[in-house]
């Protein structure tokens, strides 16, 4: 690895432990460091939520700039994220029935509290599936694309129609759900959430060396012996199972797949694939946090907070790709 690599590496990780130390310390009450390591402790209770709300940030941002990452470098677009094939919208689409039907059902209690999440991932999966038969027919990336953007736009006018229809209390949580809770994930979410980020981690570095032989050229990598048809396997249920794992405990969190790969690639080479999957990895934690610390401040949800950040971002990446 470069020197410069390394110092930029340094600086993000020093940013990181920073914002990790003030996010501890946000909150009503003032923890001592007992309070964190004894689990008697009076206020145990509130060090462990705090510690949850960092652990979550930092696993949401791992997550989601690798989610697109993936996606922008397989498609060769940098407006690409995890949004773009739909995978968001169809979390959100299922953690909708599960909200606006669940008073129907009599469900156990140990699965009360978890089956909006396994709801949201089981949806994301399913729309997986589907994308990996529909793949096939596609040979033009581009019409995967077409796929995801007509696939989001049902999925959130089906939503509506849920909402129109709802109750009030049941509007209200998938609501307070769509702003991001990022403090109020349990110990257990976490170990589920860091499972399955680790089982998304393992297929995105199996993606990342095809991905090196596909940005020279679709003819140029099969004669390199890439398998594309893997590749693309590779790709959809990598930021499938990143994307949707984040969306169903922390609600959904936009823009920061497209935004973060963007940075990476601003503060070094964007041709070395594997060292911008470490940018992605780290920035991405800092920017969570950073805007975990923001949200608890500020009060404002999560998501309206990434919302704009990112959208006057987007915008700026979107005009200065004209002038160019």
């Amino acid at each position: 690895m470069s020197k410069n690599f390394k110092i930029i590496c340094l600086l993000i990780m020093i940013g990181i432990i920073l914002s990790v130390a003030v996010n501890l310390n946000i909150g009503f009450l003032k923890l001592t460091f007992s309070d964190y390591i004894a689990s008697d402790s009076v206020n145990s209770q509130i060090a462990q939520l705090r510690m949850n709300r960092v652990l979550a940030m930092l696993l949401a941002g791992i997550s989601i700039p690798t989610s697109g990452f993936l996606l922008q470098e397989y498609f060769q677009n940098p407006l690409a994220g995890p949004s773009v094939l739909g995978i968001t919208s169809v979390a959100s689409l299922s953690v909708a029935f599960y909200i606006f039907f669940a008073q129907d059902f009599v469900l156990p209690e140990f699965l009360q509290n978890s089956f909006l999440s396994i709801s949201a991932i089981a949806g994301s999966l399913m729309l997986m599936f589907i994308l990996l038969a529909f793949s096939g027919r596609f040979q033009d990336k581009s019409f995967l694309i077409i796929f995801g953007f007509l696939i989001s736009a049902l999925a959130g006018a089906v939503v509506s129609i849920l909402q129109f229809y709802a109750e009030n209390q049941s509007l209200k949580n998938y609501i307070l759900w769509s702003f991001g809770a990022n403090n109020q994930v349990s110990t257990n979410q976490i170990w589920v959430l860091t499972l399955i980020v680790i089982v998304g981690l393992l297929i995105s570095f199996k993606a990342i060396k095809p991905l090196i032989g596909n940005s020279l050229g679709t003819s140029y990598a099969q004669s390199l012996g890439v398998n594309l048809n893997r590749l693309k396997l590779f790709v959809i249920v990598a930021s499938s199972l990143l994307s949707a794992s984040v969306t169903a405990f922390l609600g959904p969190i936009l823009f920061i797949g497209i935004v973060v790969p963007h940075f990476s690639r601003m503060i070094f080479n964007p041709a070395k694939l594997w060292q911008q999957w470490i940018l992605n990895m780290l920035l991405g934690i800092f920017i969570m946090e950073f805007f975990s610390i923001v949200s608890e401040t500020s009060q404002f949800p999560l998501n309206v907070i990434t919302s704009l950040f990112g959208i006057p971002v987007i915008l700026m990446m979107m005009l200065h790709k004209r002038t160019v």
